[in-house]
């Protein structure tokens, strides 16, 4: 049995200390599984990219500066076909994801990750793209790093599947797990970018290098993260990927500073990680 990580200390005060916040639930079954020792072979789920460096030299140090940049996507280098996505409804939108066939990642795709939870949420979390998992039940995040963000997400004192709404840059998973490329996350990026108007949250968390630098332009998660950024408006957080996490447990301290930030725009008192005496 492996030692329970911050999130999972966090979530046993919420549920311990009653209130509104013992609405966290989490099943036996998933509790079981969380803490089983981890998958060597699941530790090492995303490649690095010689164009968009995941992870840089850790800098602690995050300040409080707010970061403004436009909602751009750097360009593929060549001119790509856009499905009318502008004025899509949900149901139009995931439509069309699910016959897309503009890059060559629908050719070895079992399921189109559309994206899951609340579609009127305040708060929306982006990740880089599905894996195997992901890929086999049509759903985001749910491998060993989706269980790690549940985990964080109930740390938050948000449900995952009523508060909040979880999308990725692409929608179809890339070959072993690699980095979208730049042409495949220019075909996919107006779908998301559609998801986002249509959720309107009030918060955007961006997981890793990857939505950091498709939706924002902008690389260095580690030295951007923990400051806020905008998006049309939107006010934007980005943080270290679960994934990440998963090989560096160090780094948890870090992810939920980041989170706490997320936590006070909605009101929400962030808690010890161990219950006090």
């Amino acid at each position: 049995m492996r030692k329970p990580d911050i999130f999972d200390e966090i979530v046993y005060f919420l549920r311990e200390s009653g209130g509104e916040s013992s609405a966290v639930e989490i099943s036996p079954e998933i509790l079981q599984d969380l803490y089983a020792a981890v998958d060597p072979a699941a530790k090492a789920v995303h490649k690095v990219s010689e164009n968009i460096p995941l992870y840089e030299s850790y800098d602690t140090a995050s300040g409080n500066n707010n970061i403004k940049v436009p909602g751009t996507v750097v360009s593929a280098g060549q001119d790509v076909p856009l499905s009318p996505v502008e004025n899509a409804s949900w149901q139009e939108l995931e439509n069309l994801c699910g016959s897309c066939k503009k890059c060559g990642l629908w050719a070895n795709r079992k399921n189109v990750v559309f994206g899951e939870g609340n579609r009127n949420a305040d708060l929306m979390f982006i990740g880089e793209g599905p894996g195997a998992d992901e890929d086999e039940q049509g759903r985001p995040f749910v491998g060993r790093a989706g269980q790690l963000l549940t985990r964080m997400i109930a740390a938050m004192q948000f449900d995952r599947m009523n508060d909040v709404y979880i999308a990725n840059i692409v929608k179809c998973r890339p070959p072993n797990n690699r980095n979208p490329e730049p042409a495949e996350a220019a075909c996919c990026i107006d779908y998301l970018k559609r998801q986002i108007e249509l959720v309107q949250p009030k918060v955007i968390v961006l997981l890793g290098a990857v939505p950091l630098f498709y939706l924002m332009n902008m690389k260095g998660v580690t030295r951007i993260r923990g400051n806020w950024l905008d998006y049309c408006g939107i006010k934007v957080m980005p943080t270290l990927h679960p994934a990440f996490l998963l090989r560096d447990a160090s780094q948890k301290i870090y992810v939920w500073r980041d989170l706490q930030e997320v936590m006070k725009v909605f009101g929400k008192k962030p808690v010890p990680p161990s219950k006090q005496s």
